[in-house]
C-alpha cells in the first residue's frame, strides 16, 4: 500500500471539520450578535447555552443534509457536484434557520440575514472545494487502472471512469482470454483493476489472488452477485449460511408505505397546486392541445396502469405507432416540455396515480410495456423489477440516469428492492431535489436510438 494512502481519511475528515466549523461558526455569530437583538420580547432570546444548542441543531441538520447530498465528499465526487450538493444543503438547512427564528418570536423577520449568510457560505464553499480538492489531487493523484473483460462490451464503463479523470485513468485493457497468470502478471503493473462482466469462476480466481497481493479491485457487480450480497446472514451450528428470502415486502412494510405514500401525495398536490395551474396555462397556450398526457406502463406483478403526466411533446409525437424514449435533441419536445423534463416536474401529475394505488412514492420507474418487451429479448431477468410497485422516484431515477442502461437499471432497482426499508425510502426523497436539476440526470438518449439498450453496443 502506498503510505499516503492511509492519510486519505485524515485528509478528507480535516476538510470536512473545516468547513462545517466555519459554517455552523458564521450562523453562532449571526445569532450572537444580530438575531438575538432583533427579537424584539426579551424572554424569548437566547442566552449562552440557548445560542450553543442553536449551533448545535444546525450543525446536526448540516451534516445530515451534507451526507445525504455529498457536499463533503472531497475526493470521491467532482468538484462541480460538490459545490452545487454543498450549496443545496445550506439553503435547505438555512431556510429550516429562518423558520426556526419565526417560530421563536412568532412572527416572519426580514430574511436578508439568511440570504446574506448562504451567500458567504456559498463563497466560502467556492474556496474550500478548490483548495482541498487540489490538496487531495496532489497528495492522491489518478490511479492507473487495467480493465479485465469478456465477451461483453466495455465501452460504457470505460467512457465513465474516462469521465472521472482527475481519479481513473485506464492504462490498459486485457481479455480475460489471455488466462489468470498473464492477467495477475500485468495487474502488478497498475494501481488497481476493473472486473467486467467475465464468467464467474475466473472472476472468483482473480478476486482471490488480488487479495493475496493486495492489489485493489473495482468490481461491476452480476445480478447474483446483488441477490447474494443482500441476502441475511445465519449461522448454522459453525456454518455460516446465506438465506435469499425472495418474499417481496411484509404487511408491516406495505401499511406503512401506503401511508406515507397517501399522505405525502395529498400534500404535494396541496402545495404544488399553483404549479399545476401555470404549468397547465403554459402547455396550452403553446399549442392548444390538451394538458395531461396519459400512457400505459407496468406496475408490481406486471399489471398495467394509465400514468398522468404534463404533456411535454407535440400531440402528434408517436403517429407512427413506434414506442421511443426521447432523444438529447428531439424536436418532438416543446419548449415547455423543455423545461418541465429538465426539471422533471412534468411527472407531478402522478401524485395522482399515487393515491389510486397504482404507483408509489418510491419504487422501480414505470417501464412502457413495449419497450420492457424489447429490453427482455437481451435481458429476461428484467421483470425483476416488478416485484414492486412503480415509483414517482427511486434509486435507480436518483443514482442513474433516463439513458442508464436496462442491465445498469436492473442492477439499481434489485438493490433497492432487497434492501427495502422505510428509511431507505425517506432518503431516496430527500435525494430527489438533488437530481432535479442536475443534467446528466436527465440525459436523454442517442440519436437513431428508440430506447436505452444501445448504450453498451
Amino acid at each position: 500500500m502506498n503510505k499516503k494512502e492511509q492519510y486519505k481519511r485524515v485528509v478528507k475528515f480535516g476538510s470536512a471539520a473545516v468547513i462545517l466549523f466555519i459554517e455552523v461558526g458564521l450562523y453562532w455569530l449571526m445569532w450572537r450578535f444580530y438575531l438575538n437583538n432583533q427579537i424584539i420580547e426579551e424572554k424569548f432570546r437566547f442566552w449562552r447555552r440557548g445560542i450553543w444548542l442553536l449551533a448545535a441543531m444546525y450543525g446536526v441538520l448540516l451534516v445530515f443534509f451534507l451526507q445525504t447530498y455529498g457536499g463533503l465528499k472531497i475526493g470521491y465526487l467532482k468538484r462541480g457536484n460538490i459545490i452545487y450538493s454543498h450549496i443545496l444543503s445550506l439553503v435547505i438547512v438555512n431556510t429550516i434557520g429562518y423558520f426556526i427564528l419565526a417560530l421563536v418570536d412568532k412572527k416572519f423577520h426580514s430574511p436578508v440575514s439568511f440570504v446574506l449568510l448562504t451567500v458567504v457560505d456559498g463563497i466560502i464553499v467556492f474556496i474550500w472545494a478548490f483548495l482541498f480538492q487540489w490538496i487531495y489531487s496532489v497528495l492522491f493523484p489518478p490511479r492507473r487502472l487495467l480493465i479485465v473483460h469478456g465477451v461483453r462490451p466495455v465501452f460504457s464503463i470505460m467512457e465513465k471512469i474516462g469521465a472521472r479523470d482527475d481519479k481513473y485513468i485506464i492504462g490498459d485493457a486485457i481479455s480475460i482470454d489471455v488466462g489468470i497468470d498473464k492477467i495477475m502478471e500485468r495487474a502488478k503493473e497498475f494501481e488497481g483493476i476493473v472486473v467486467g462482466d467475465v464468467p464467474s469462476h475466473e472472476r472468483n480466481l482473480i478476486l482471490k489472488k488480488c487479495y493475496d497481493v493486495s492489489i485493489r479491485v473495482y468490481m461491476i457487480p452480476k445480478i447474483s452477485d446483488i441477490l447474494v450480497r443482500t441476502s441475511a446472514n445465519l449461522n448454522l451450528f459453525d456454518t455460516p449460511i446465506l438465506l435469499s428470502k425472495n418474499d417481496g415486502l411484509q404487511a408491516d412494510q406495505m401499511m406503512v408505505k401506503r401511508f406515507v405514500d397517501i399522505v405525502v401525495s395529498v400534500a404535494g398536490i396541496i402545495l404544488t397546486s399553483p404549479l399545476f395551474v401555470l404549468f397547465g396555462l403554459a402547455i396550452h397556450f403553446t399549442d392548444g392541445g390538451p394538458v395531461f398526457y396519459t400512457q400505459t406502463r407496468l406496475t408490481i406483478n406486471g399489471n398495467l396502469f394509465e400514468i398522468y403526466k404534463f404533456r411535454t411533446m407535440r400531440v402528434d409525437a408517436e403517429k407512427d405507432g413506434v414506442a421511443r424514449l426521447a432523444g438529447e435533441s428531439d424536436d418532438r419536445i416543446t419548449g415547455v416540455g423543455k423545461i418541465l423534463r429538465a426539471t422533471r416536474l412534468d411527472e407531478l401529475p402522478q401524485l395522482f396515480n399515487i393515491i389510486k394505488g397504482e404507483m408509489s412514492l418510491v419504487g422501480p420507474r414505470p417501464e412502457r410495456p413495449e419497450i420492457a418487451a424489447e429490453y427482455m429479448k437481451d435481458l429476461p431477468e428484467f421483470v425483476m423489477r416488478l416485484k414492486m410497485k412503480a415509483g414517482l422516484t427511486g434509486y435507480a431515477q436518483v443514482h442513474g440516469k433516463y439513458n442508464t442502461t436496462p442491465y445498469d437499471k436492473l442492477k439499481l432497482d434489485l438493490h433497492y428492492i432487497r434492501n427495502y426499508s422505510i428509511w431507505l425510502d425517506l432518503i431516496l426523497i430527500v435525494l430527489t431535489p438533488k437530481v432535479l436539476f442536475m443534467k446528466e440526470s436527465t440525459e436523454g438518449i442517442g440519436e437513431g436510438e428508440i430506447n436505452a439498450n444501445n448504450k453498451d453496443k
